[in-house]
């Protein structure tokens, strides 16, 4: 009787479903969206193609012109005055590219250049032109009339010398005999004509500068007479 109570109670047990630990209820099916996907893999590739342009954009160089010698305002370059140079390619820089250096020698320079100068077309116009109300007044100077070292570019003020300097009626004048008068308070080398072997030289080196048109008269009555001195002065925006 024992025996037959332990079998019925044993099958009372199995009757009763059981679940065992391991296993998961089952979940819905996912939604999948092929287009979502497509669109992703689409905007990787775009991004990495971008990157792959700005490399080699960065890496690509051309040939421009450089000067190699000071232009002042109003001259042409020329073969022996330019050099080409490579420089990241930037489109917002209008270089001028090196295959357009016949093209340049045509045009002038609008302002003076300093040797080293990256040619770009704004430096350029088909006619060379001054600021309004300035004018390039030529002389001719002894040694001892210009400060050693003086280049294109350089900011001067020029100065009435000799015998006649005191008569002068010129602002800064010192009002003694044989003093030194004021002519021009700023000027700006234009052109300096230095003699080379090819060049007989006569002693004098020939100077341009730009002044107001108001003071021309003045500088080249004394330069005329050859009394003009230039001083080198600070740098002026004017």
């Amino acid at each position: 009787m024992k025996v037959q109570e332990r079998t019925g109670a044993g099958n009372h047990r199995s009757s009763v479903p059981t679940q065992s630990a391991g296993e998961r209820l089952p979940s819905p099916p996912r939604e999948r969206k092929p287009a979502l996907a497509a669109l992703a893999v689409l905007l990787i590739l775009v991004g990495a193609l971008g990157a792959t342009v700005l490399v080699l954009r960065a890496g690509e160089r051309i040939e421009v012109v450089r000067i190699t010698e000071d232009i002042p305002a109003g001259k042409s370059v020329s073969d022996s005055t330019m050099t080409s140079v490579m420089v990241a390619d930037d489109p917002s820089i209008a270089y001028v590219p090196w295959e357009q250096k016949e093209g340049l020698k045509k045009l002038q320079a609008k302002n003076t250049l300093v040797a080293g100068t990256i040619a770009i077309g704004q430096m350029f116009s088909d006619k060379a032109g001054l600021p309004e109300g300035k004018a390039f007044v030529g002389l001719s100077l002894k040694e001892g009339q210009y400060p050693a070292g003086l280049k294109i570019g350089d900011s001067v003020a020029a100065y009435r010398v000799g015998d006649d300097a005191g008569k002068s009626n010129q602002p800064g004048s010192s009002g003694s005999s044989g003093g030194n008068a004021l002519i021009v308070q700023s000027a700006k080398v234009n052109d300096i004509v230095r003699a080379t072997g090819d060049t007989i030289s006569s002693g004098n080196l020939p100077v341009t500068v730009m002044v107001s048109s108001s003071e021309v008269a003045t500088l080249t009555q004394a330069a005329s007479a050859g009394q003009v001195a230039l001083v080198l002065v600070p740098s002026s925006s004017s």
